[in-house]
């Protein structure tokens, strides 16, 4: 279904984006006294009395001042006004109308689209007489409005809908996949996602750090519909000198929260750094589904990918079942690998697999190696099953958490990827004791999430395993 598009427009630091973030109820866009914070067109889906529209915000026009990218953030803005029905020229009642929002207003109205003027910063109605200047730039429709109080927001949208016929909704789709462009700065995230979508829908700059605010975009490729998350480059903490560039992590950590599936992008140049095992962690903490993007591989000579593939796998252990394509994002090269994977790797996270062929592998698993002796006892497990997908989770049923040894864990984990797969996607192995208090017991890492109590009535109620599993091992 085409949703109404709103654009918010103005010059620099009038609260675009504060405004942006209050209409959609949510923060999504990166707030700063300073000029120049948003850069790439932002979207966001919202509602406005059971009407689904979609809000679009701008970077700040300015083409009297040379700013950085202000070539690039100025046909972002264009692209924005041109897609948009609805244009929301905003300014600043304490600054006054100025000359260059008198030269926006009148390059909103040759577009002779529905164009409504917000005068923000007007906390409440004591302040209303500062509106009155702004009548001189030719706008009928003016709301006096304050983003940061939530100042007569629902009037502004009311003067905004005034006499649009909204589409009629259609039948829901399937949700679409969430997929977080992650990474350090300057790796070719943005260039990533200009060419996978066929647009300049992103800023993109050899300086690093171009990228501030997480931006959505919406696709369909392989019949189904696909979210790309672009986000700010994650610098180490000690490289955020800004403001801007801890609130850019913040995003790009609530990104990897919501998304399914992350795509971590590296430089085939420089490998896997430090600060790329960091992000690595932080996306199998989270419990997402990853795929390894190597780009810049046109720019690499000499060397043969299965050979790179190797040592990095070597260096990393999460790495290891995650699929990994070398790209080049400037030319195109393995690009049009990369949703049918996508759909791959989905599928694997959503993957259940029954209780009769859990067990019928614990027993095979066990009699190949059995667990060893740990101070006179052995590790005996009931029973598994799985209680969730997306992450998979499996809970196991031992007489003792603590006989679990990390090296058998290992053990299980690689079988169990042998037999059933689960391709970029990390698995949760929760282990629960025989009459064994949770606080009791110590984390064991992100692959043993915690080890609960089980009473007596419990294991009675379980089948009963142990005379279909080789008597030896007892």
């Amino acid at each position: 279904m085409k949703k109404i598009k709103l654009a918010l427009v103005g010059r620099p630091n009038v609260g675009k984006s504060a405004l942006f973030n209050r209409i959609c109820k949510r923060r999504i866009a990166i707030v700063d006294e300073a000029e120049g914070i948003t850069r790439d067109r932002l979207y966001a889906d919202t509602e406005f009395f059971g009407h689904p529209f979609t809000v679009v915000d701008t970077g700040g026009i300015n083409p009297l001042i040379k700013m950085p990218f202000q070539e690039e953030v100025f046909m972002q803005t264009q692209i924005a006004m041109e897609e948009a029905d609805i244009l929301v020229l905003v300014v600043d009642a304490q600054a006054g109308v100025t000359l260059l929002d008198e030269h926006v207003a009148k390059f909103l109205l040759r577009t002779k689209k529905r164009v409504v003027l917000a005068v923000n910063k007007i906390d409440d109605f004591m302040h209303m007489n500062l509106v009155h200047p702004f009548y001189s730039l030719g706008i009928s429709e003016i709301v006096a409005v304050s983003a940061t109080q939530g100042f007569q927001i629902t009037e502004l949208l009311e003067a905004s809908f005034q006499g649009i016929t909204w589409p009629e909704e259609e039948e829901k789709e399937s949700p679409a996949i969430k997929v977080a462009i992650v990474g350090r700065p300057n790796v070719g995230k943005s260039t990533l996602v200009n060419y996978l979508l066929e647009e300049q829908r992103c800023v993109v700059s050899p300086i690093a750090g171009t990228t501030r605010d997480s931006v959505d975009t919406s696709i369909h490729r392989e019949d189904r519909e696909f979210i790309l998350i672009d986000t700010a480059g994650i610098r180490r903490k000690r490289a955020e000198h800004e403001v801007v560039d801890k609130f850019a992590a913040l995003r790009t950590e609530r990104a990897i929260e919501r998304a399914d599936i992350c795509i971590l992008v590296m430089d085939a140049e420089s490998g896997m750094t430090t600060q790329e095992k960091r992000i690595a962690d932080q996306i199998e903490e989270k419990g997402k589904a990853c795929i390894l993007l190597f780009n810049k591989w046109d720019l690499v000579h000499g060397f043969r990918m299965e050979h790179c593939l190797q040592s990095i796998r070597q260096e990393a252990a999460f790495v290891s079942y995650c699929p990994t394509l070398f790209v080049s994002a400037q030319t195109g090269r393995n690009l049009d690998k990369i949703f049918s994977l996508l759909l791959q790797v989905h599928e694997e996270k959503e993957k259940r697999i029954s209780t009769g062929q859990l067990n019928t592998f614990i027993e095979k698993t066990i009699q190949k190696y059995h667990p060893p002796m740990l101070q006179g006892k052995r590790l005996r497990i009931y029973y598994m099953t799985q209680v969730q997908t997306s992450p998979p989770r499996f809970v196991l049923f031992v007489n003792g958490p603590e006989l679990m040894l990390d090296s058998y864990k290992k053990y299980l984990m690689n079988q169990f990827r042998e037999k059933y797969g689960f391709q970029g996607v990390p698995l949760l192995f929760e282990l629960r004791g025989k009459g064994q208090r949770q606080d009791e017991v110590k984390p064991q890492g992100p692959s043993v999430v915690a080890v609960q109590e089980v009473d007596e009535e419990l294991l009675e109620e379980l089948p009963d395993l142990q005379e279909e599993l080789d008597p030896s091992y007892y």
